[in-house]
């Protein structure tokens, strides 16, 4: 019987959030479902599962997104099925906020503000603390999140940009920041040398 693939879900899977999680991946010795990505998820979660199993690593980051989809979308459909599925270890999740107080709320464990400071609320799409100081993220694909019970959800901006401060030419540094909180938290790092403690910092 094979080993379960360890899984971190993403949501959000425009171009630059692409690179930029193709990026990490690499960073943490990890892969990244790129084709999971897109405006909405162009995948159903069958597809993706498979694409999960392909990866050449045990540790895999998987993109998904609504495009701004009223009510549930194809990406948080993706998102529920392979949080469900079986075959893998769900570390957790990173709940990516949108620009709009209307989109739905997702409670988060902790977010990563723009300056890779971690706190025990929201943040805004700039990476800014939410002004509220409550433990939710507001985005168009982390509804289903709140359903899921999963074991680490963290709040962030923007991936690849939170006003240049995510950039992919310095390695988006706050999503790594991000990821490596998931990890942490999961209990991942405990049992792996994915990251060293010298790498830890964005």
């Amino acid at each position: 019987m094979p080993t379960k693939k360890s899984i971190i879900l993403i949501t959000d899977g425009d171009t630059i959030a692409v690179r930029a999680i193709e990026r990490v991946a690499n960073r943490i010795g990890g892969r990244s479902i790129s084709r999971s990505g897109g405006n909405p998820t162009p995948l159903e979660g069958p597809k993706i599962q498979r694409l999960i199993w392909e990866a050449a690593s045990d540790l895999v980051l998987v993109l998904f997104d609504d495009n701004g989809h009223t009510g549930v979308g194809p990406g948080e459909r993706a998102l529920q099925y392979i949080a469900t599925c079986k075959d893998f270890q769900v570390l957790g999740a990173l709940a990516v906020a949108s620009n709009s107080y209307s989109s739905v709320a997702a409670r988060v464990h902790v977010s990563v503000t723009k300056f890779g400071q971690i706190i025990p609320y929201g943040v805004d799409k700039h990476g800014e603390p939410l002004k509220q100081k409550l433990p939710f993220i507001y985005g168009d694909t982390v509804g289903v999140l709140n359903e899921l019970n999963l074991p680490v959800v963290v709040g962030i901006g923007d991936i690849g940009k939170m006003r240049g401060r995510d950039i992919i030419d310095r390695d988006s540094p706050i999503t790594y920041r991000a990821v490596l909180e998931i990890l942490r938290r999961s209990g991942y790092l405990k049992k792996t040398k994915t990251a060293t403690s010298k790498d830890n910092n964005p």
